[in-house]
This record gives C-alpha cells, structure tokens and sequence, in this order.
C-alpha cells in the first residue's frame, strides 16, 4: 500500500501540463541527440544545465533523465540503417542491426528495438520502484565512515570496469580527484591550486569540464572523421514484425533485461556493459548462434533492451545514495546540487514528490518513445544525413552560450576551451574521461566525509576499519585492486574490451 501511495504521489507531480510537456521534450531531443552521431547525451546534458537554473527541481530531473534514456532508443536507428552508433551503447547493435537492414529488414530490426526497449524500460522502472526505498532507508543509517568508503568503492569499481588501460584509468580518476580541490578550502579559507587567479576562488564548475570535454573534444574528434553516412533504405517498410520473430525475440529481451537491471547499478557499468555483455551471452545461449553478425535478430533484441534497462537502473545508487554510477548521473547529481538539494538517501523522505515524480515520469517517458520512434523513422532518417559541418557550429554556439551563463564570465569560455583541447587529447591517447569526471564529482564530498569522520572519531583513522559496513566496502575495494591488478585478468580484461 505505501509503495502505490508513493506512486500516487508521483504521478501527482508529474502528470501536470508543464511536466508532461518537458518530458516530451527531453525524450524527443535525446532520440535526436542518439541519431546525430557525434553528440551524445552528456554534452547534451552538460549544455543544457545552465537552462534548468530557473526551472523547478522535478521538471529539471525529468527532462534531463528523458534526454538520457531517449539517447539509448535513438542509438540503435543510426546502428540499424548507416551501420554508425549514434550512442557507444548502440554499437553492438550495429553488428547485426546493420545486416539486417541490407537484407531489407530494416523495420523489423527497428521495431524490435523499440519493443524491446520499451519492455525493459518498463521492467527497469519497476525495480527502480521496488527497490530504491529500502536502499535509501539501509543508507540512512550510514555515517560519514561509512559514505567514504562507498564512494572509494565506487570510485574503485569504476576504474576496474573503465574501458582501455588500468593505470590510464587510475590516473584520469586522481586528476579528477585533483581538480575537485581547486578552490577555496571550506575549513581553513585557504586558496588551493588556484595560481592567483580570482576566477578559480569558488573552484571550477563540473559544467565547464564536462561541456570541454565531452563537448568540445568530441567536436573535434568529429571533424577529424571524414566517414560519408549512405542510408541502406531511403524508405523504412514492414515495421510489424511476424509472429516468429517475436517468438525468437521474447526469451533475448527477457535475458537482455534481466542483464540491464543488474549491471546498471554497478559504477562504470551503465548502458554499454549492458549491452555487449547481453549480446554475448545470447551468441552463446542461442539456438541461432550461426546467424550472429549475418542479421540475427536476437542480436538486436538483447542488446537493445539490455541497454535501456541499464540506463534506468543506475539511476538507483544516484537517487539512493548520492553517487553517480556513470558520467551522466555524475551531471545529474549536478543539477541537483545546482537546484541546492543534496543528492543521497535523504531526498527521498525530504523531497518524496521528486524522487517518485522521476521514477514515474520514466515510464510516461518510455510511452512517449514508443510514440515518436516508430511513426517518425522517416524524419530520423533524413537527419542522420545533416552533414556535421552544419551541426558543429550550432553545437559551439550552445556550448558558450551556456557556459557564459554561468557567471558572465568570458574566462569560463575560455577555460571550456581549454577542457576541450585536454578532452581531445585524451581521445587520442586512449584515455576514457568516465572516470576523471566521476573523480570531480565525488572528489570534494569524500574529502568532506573523510574529515567528519575524523573529527567525530578525534583523528583515529581506525574508524573506517571499527565499522563493519565501512570496513566491508574498503575490503571489496581493496580485493577489486588486487584481483583486476594480477597479470592474467588484466590481460583477459584487456582482451575483452578489445573484443
């Protein structure tokens, strides 16, 4: 009863004109921002934070969220028809997807894409429901100890599951950390790496590095890919898929969905593990495994939901705890910050109208998918095929607009620029942002922890041990280490993200 109650209120906050409306809205332009390749939902996000200053908190997180889901759906239309992933999450679903589409199944590869996403959405939002509230009441009883040491787990486990080379993420996440202290210090008023310049006394705001580096970077990267983008089909028919096909799609959608909602909560996890561990496992699991990489449908349809599924779940220790599990929820956990609530369990009891407002506007969210992607396949299609050199000057012009909103500071421009020219670099040297951003974010919040832990404890550093919660999730850090650490499973882990 009090979980329908809570469900009662959420739709209360979100079924009003201005909410359903900015719903829409977040949902339209993230299946827009997942067909442009080359603008993904974190830029998009990062350039829309100064926007969401004057709206209120709920109607904030609710477009924002939608841009973030709705990015997973559009993903798979640019995979399906150029064979180009709109969204890193989508690029499984390129394999088969693409195959199929030149065989002229391009709408029934589309089609099961949207159910599939559409079902684990739905099922994802469940869990969010069911499960975040004992979650939050568990987090309640956490101490300052007890935060630290989750936000070094986090911080841990997503450098274990970042992407590329180990010591390259360990050392993206220790900048990250490096740049969380510039600034005033709270305690002592002292000035920390600001190099005399007044500009840097209040630190630098995460909208500036993420829209640098996420923005800026990926514009330039763009630019440097000169890949012509041809429609398999210029015309999408037979959107309705047979009746076999939806036999031999129902048990990858269930798996695919079943993987999402797990893996989405894990920090670094999110929506592309989802979706190549999905779609690995259906190559082994099928009775068609000779079809994958020739136009299997399963390998649209346990992908594509295990994608969506894992976007709606991580969700799940943001609400809850306050920490982010992937780049974007770190932006979400900003705009919260910005709107001047504290992002963690208390949320739920002190704004229960924004907590179950989001989780519900995520399943109106997910109709309102269903809505636009089919019967606009047509207008996707055309926009796939904007040449980049007329999007990136509108994309730089949003970016600076938004920035200088900030604080009408030019030196912000510029700084945004030079975040720019680091996220580029780090392209080119292979070194995932993910963690340098999620490094930012928890940086000055395990700094805070760590010295009320201290300070309640009169400096005994046994406290993070004498604590049992505490010292479990510094032991699983500690074990993630020194497992991902040994030679054959850094090899092995290696080899698999090459795959």
């Amino acid at each position: 009863m009090e979980l329908l109650g809570n469900l009662a209120l959420g739709l209360d906050a979100t079924l009003t004109l201005s909410n359903l409306l900015y719903c829409l809205a977040g949902v339209f332009l993230g299946t827009a921002v997942g067909v442009l390749p080359g603008l993904g939902p974190i830029a998009t996000i990062a350039m829309l934070l100064p926007a969401t200053f004057s709206l209120p908190p709920v109607t904030s997180l609710i477009m924002l969220a939608g841009i973030y889901y709705g990015a997973s759906y559009g993903g798979s239309t640019t995979a399906i028809l150029v064979n180009l992933p709109g969204e890193s999450s989508s690029v499984v679903t390129a394999i088969d997807g693409y195959q199929m589409a030149r065989k002229g199944q391009a709408g029934k590869a589309l089609a099961i894409a949207a159910i599939g996403s559409f079902f684990a959405g739905t099922v994802a939002t469940l869990v969010l429901a069911l499960f975040a509230p004992p979650l939050a009441d568990l987090a309640l009883k956490f101490g300052p100890a007890e935060y630290f040491s989750l936000m070094t787990l986090g911080l841990v486990a997503a450098v274990v599951l970042a992407r590329g080379s180990l010591l390259k993420a360990i050392g993206m996440t220790v900048l990250g950390l490096l740049l969380g202290l510039i600034g005033t210090d709270v305690n002592s008023g002292m000035a920390r790496y600001t190099f005399d310049l007044p500009e840097l006394a209040d630190g630098i705001n995460f909208v500036i590095v993420a829209m640098g580096i996420y923005g800026l970077g990926e514009i330039i990267r763009n630019l440097e890919d000169k890949e012509s983008r041809s429609l398999v089909m210029k015309k999408v028919t037979g959107l309705m898929p047979t009746r076999a096909d939806l036999k031999r799609s129902c048990a990858p959608i269930l798996r695919g969905t079943g993987i999402g909602c797990i893996l989405g909560i894990l920090p670094g996890g999110g929506t592309m593990l989802s979706s190549f561990a999905a779609y690995s496992i259906e190559k082994k699991v099928s009775k068609n495994s000779a079809e994958f990489g020739h136009g299997a449908i399963e390998g649209v349809a346990a992908p594509e939901s295990a994608n969506n599924a894992g976007a709606q779940t991580s969700f799940i220790p943001m609400l809850t705890l306050g920490i982010p599990s992937n780049p974007v929820m770190a932006l979400m956990i900003g705009a919260l910050i910005i709107q001047g609530i504290q992002p963690g369990p208390a949320v739920m009891t002190e704004q229960p109208a924004l907590f179950w407002g989001i989780i519900v506007s995520m399943w109106i969210g997910n109709l309102f998918l269903i809505v636009l992607n089919l019967p606009m396949i047509g207008l996707w299609a055309r926009m796939i095929m904007v040449p980049y050199q007329y999007l990136y000057p509108l994309i730089l012009m949003f970016c600076a607009i938004g920035v200088f909103s900030l604080n009408n500071s030019a030196f912000d421009i510029y700084l945004m620029a030079l975040f720019g020219l680091f996220g580029y670099i780090c392209l080119k040297l292979d070194c995932e942002p993910a963690p340098l951003l999620l490094g930012y974010i928890l940086g000055p919040m395990m700094e805070e922890y760590l010295r009320r832990a201290l300070l309640l404890s009169h400096s005994d550093p046994m406290v993070f041990i004498e604590r049992p919660i505490s010292a479990a999730m510094l032991g699983l850090s500690a074990i993630a280490l020194l497992v991902v650490l040994s030679p054959a499973l850094r090899r092995k882990r290696e080899d698999v993200f090459v795959e």
